[in-house]
């Protein structure tokens, strides 16, 4: 009995054996799961990689190298070639007289009366006055017409339109002079210095007097000084660019002073012949914009001294303009007055007021919105516009 049961045990134990035997094997064939791949260790291989080259698709297609397209410059942009100065303000003659019809035709009708008693001379006096010719200006200019209508015996309508186009010339003063100082001296440009109040048209008309410069022979250069206004630089650039006369400007918000001063040595190192530098617009009663003013004239002329100063003046802001005038004058020391707006709304007369307080010269007068439109002023081709005079005589 202990025989066939020790015969079993031992069956059993090889039986055991050997399916472990069978078992164990399987389990170590078994292939481990793969390790994650980290977003770090995918960069390190594309490092260690380099970049990818491509080669050109035509090296592909064809193994023919094909040049890349030539980089074709867009072309200069044409200059403007400005009008002739010299007949501007006659060419633009029948834009003045139509905006002045009422001035020169309300004289001409007083004074053409049959009888000139002191009513009509009264008359006449406030016509001037009302044309903003001023109390003075006027009651001279009457007083010298009543005489010598008087001692002439003057009577006819083409007479009279003489005597009084006579005595506005006269008060004009035309022995004022009313040339712009622009030549270069000893290889130093001429700078002129372009002032006004807020709402003058002044870069406006500093672009205008730029054209003028260029049609008269000048080469230019341009500084923006007026660094208040964002887009001032970039107007004046424009003006500029459409002639050809470069502009210095800084950023903004930047020291007028020292962009006035940075432009003028450009100009000394181009050799140009005229440096036109516009100024920020200011009311004339702000003591601290005025002597920011005074500042940019003094750092321009450690240059040299300033050729011109020329102001700004719109001619529709009548007597008011005189008080302007005055006090720039007293700060920069103006030289010379630009007339803007002479076409709309404004009053003649502005002219002889401004030469007669200031002892000033208007030398350039703004008839319109075009970009030649700004004309040297002449007093006798003036007052004839004024009065449409010629036109006038014809018909008597």
């Amino acid at each position: 009995m202990m025989d066939y049961l020790l015969i079993a045990l031992v069956l059993l134990g090889v039986l055991i054996l050997g399916t472990l035997g069978l078992v164990v094997p399987r389990l170590r064939r078994r292939p481990e799961p793969p390790l994650p791949t980290t977003e770090v260790e995918t960069r390190a291989e594309e490092d260690l990689a380099g970049p990818p080259v491509e080669a050109p698709e035509a090296d592909l297609s064809t193994g023919v190298l094909v040049e890349p397209p030539p980089v074709v410059e867009a072309p200069a942009p044409v200059l403007e070639v400005p009008e002739p100065t010299a007949g501007r303000l006659v060419r633009l003659r029948g834009r003045l007289s139509r905006s002045q019809n009422v001035f020169g035709k309300g004289l001409l009708g007083l004074l053409s009366r049959d009888r000139l008693d002191e009513d009509t001379w009264e008359e006449i006096e406030d016509s001037l006055i009302t044309a903003d010719v001023g109390v003075d200006a006027t009651r001279e200019i009457v007083d010298r017409l009543r005489e010598r209508t008087r001692v002439l015996g003057t009577r006819t309508a083409a007479e009279l339109r003489a005597l009084l186009a006579a005595e506005l010339v006269n008060a004009l003063d035309p022995t004022l002079d009313r040339s712009l100082r622009t030549a270069p001296k000893e290889g130093v440009p001429a700078v002129v210095l372009v002032v006004g109040v807020n709402g003058a048209g002044k870069t406006t008309t500093c672009g205008k007097i730029a054209r003028v410069l260029v049609a008269d022979g000048r080469s230019v250069l341009l500084g923006a000084a007026d660094t208040f206004r964002a887009a001032a630089a970039d107007q004046l650039e424009t003006w500029g660019g459409r002639v050809g006369a470069e502009t210095v400007r800084g950023p903004e918000g930047a020291d007028p002073a020292s962009v006035a001063f940075d432009a003028v040595r450009r100009g000394i190192d181009t050799g140009v012949d005229t440096v036109l530098i516009d100024t920020a617009g200011r009311l004339q009663n702000k003591v601290g914009l005025m002597d920011e003013l005074g500042k940019v004239k003094r750092v321009v002329e450690k240059h040299g001294p300033i050729d011109e100063t020329i102001l700004i003046l719109d001619a529709t802001t009548g007597q008011n303009g005189l008080e302007q005038a005055r006090v720039f004058t007293e700060v920069v020391n103006v030289t010379g007055v630009v007339l803007t707006k002479l076409d709309g709304t404004a009053k003649g007369g502005i002219v002889i007021a401004v030469q007669r307080k200031l002892g000033i010269p208007v030398k350039l007068v703004g008839l319109g919105e075009g970009a030649d439109d700004l004309a040297p002023f002449d007093p006798a081709q003036f007052v004839d516009a004024l009065l449409g005079t010629e036109a006038a005589a014809r018909d008597a």
